[in-house]
């Protein structure tokens, strides 16, 4: 995770973010609370701060930036050192595991997602959340994404490009909620939360890693 060097670097300015745009953190927040499991054990890859983790309940994070490790740790988060590429746990450790804004920062996507399938029990989900990249904010992301602290190096992904990295590792019973149908400046409290993508700006996906087939023998 190379690219989130900014982090340790921008870590206030990052902070300073979700009190400018309240309003498209909460309406985000929702997005992912929508799909988060309410049983289970999870852990959030990217933890960052613990924006997400905390006010979600998820209790264990990943995070690089040492910085943002310390304030997440303050909101409670047990926070481990560690990259999205090189998880520091055992096979089908998790129920569940959370990936917020963080697919574009990492550097190998591939490697990034199959090591969040292979921590995940039968039947766990990967709930990841990213501005599309072929949605309204998405693309005014990239028209000036040498302009930006934390885009400048960032990659960015359409919503079918994820869906179809996650297939090919073997995830399955996709679902979906959208959000920020305008500016982020035109966001209000009342940004709704809809199924479905490819409207909302900011997209939350949740797939499966499915259990065991049972072979059924002849009776």
């Amino acid at each position: 995770m190379a690219k989130t060097s900014i982090f340790q670097k921008h870590f206030i300015q990052y902070e300073k973010w979700f009190t400018e745009n309240r309003w498209v953190y909460e309406a985000e927040l929702r997005a992912v609370k929508a799909l988060i499991p309410e049983k289970g054990k999870g852990i959030e890859i990217g933890v960052g701060t613990g924006r997400f983790a905390q006010p979600l309940g998820v209790k264990i994070g990943v995070e690089p930036s040492g910085r943002m490790k310390k304030i997440a740790q303050k909101r409670g988060i047990q926070v481990l050192d560690g990259v999205a590429e090189e998880l520091p746990f055992s096979n089908s450790e998790f129920d569940f595991a959370l990936m917020v804004t963080t697919v574009c920062f990492v550097d190998d996507i591939d490697k990034s997602l199959q090591e969040a399938y292979r921590i995940l029990s039968q039947d766990g989900f990967l709930i990841i959340g990213l501005v599309d990249r072929n949605s309204s904010v998405g693309q005014i992301y990239l028209n000036h994404q040498n302009e930006s602290v934390f885009y400048k190096d960032a990659t960015f992904f359409s919503v079918d490009e994820i869906i179809e990295i996650m297939t090919q590792i073997g995830f399955r019973d996709f679902d979906f909620r959208q959000t920020i149908f305008k500016t982020l400046s035109e966001t209000t409290e009342n940004e709704p939360v809809k199924h479905g993508y490819g409207k909302g700006s900011f997209v939350v996906i949740r797939a499966t890693k499915p259990g065991k087939v049972t072979k059924v023998g002849k009776s």
